[in-house]
């Protein structure tokens, strides 16, 4: 099965439109946003069509499809319009034989690990850098910012496809992969 991962939205409807626009040509069957969805926070610029009102309606237009955990920017005023859940701090995810820990990054991160078992991915946004690297007995993967990207990258996003986890431009282009 094919799942996508997308972080940092912060209110932009011109990202959020290529993401979905992504998620509609990748064929996954689950969209699995890492937090940040609505608000850009006060430690960042305003993203391309900072619209959060057009981005909560695209994002609810897909609600069946869309798992989600709570970012540092996301609150319970944002929970109130989505109809989704949003508010878990991470989710663990059993995907392709894998255990993901899927969470935004403010919380557990690669400095403040989880209970994790050897084999078992940590998945996180917040650092809005895309990572795919192996750890020791661990996978520690960011699919990097949708909107507000940082240290030169890319918006981007990824797909998990089978074992193979892959990040991805909005043009198309692989900014990494890993075999989990």
């Amino acid at each position: 099965m094919k799942y996508m991962f997308a972080s940092d939205i912060h209110g932009s409807a011109y990202y959020c439109r290529k993401m979905l626009d992504a998620f509609e040509q990748s064929g996954a069957e689950r969209l699995i946003l890492l937090g940040d969805l609505l608000y850009h926070g006060p430690r960042n610029e305003l993203p391309r069509e900072y619209e959060p009102k057009r981005v909560l309606a695209m994002l609810n237009a897909y609600k069946d499809k869309i798992y989600a955990v709570r970012g540092n920017c996301d609150s319970e005023v944002d929970q109130m319009v989505l109809e989704f859940p949003i508010m878990a701090d991470y989710a663990l995810l059993a995907l392709n034989g894998r255990t993901i820990y899927a969470t935004h990054g403010h919380v557990f991160n690669e400095e403040k690990l989880p209970p994790m078992q050897p084999g078992d991915a940590l998945i996180y946004g917040h650092i809005h850098i895309p990572v795919a690297r192996a750890g020791g007995d661990k996978f520690f993967l960011n699919p990097g910012s949708v909107s507000l990207p940082k240290g030169g990258n890319p918006p981007s996003y990824a797909l998990l496809d089978g074992s193979v986890f892959t990040i991805l431009d909005f043009e198309g282009g692989r900014i990494n992969e890993i075999q989990l």
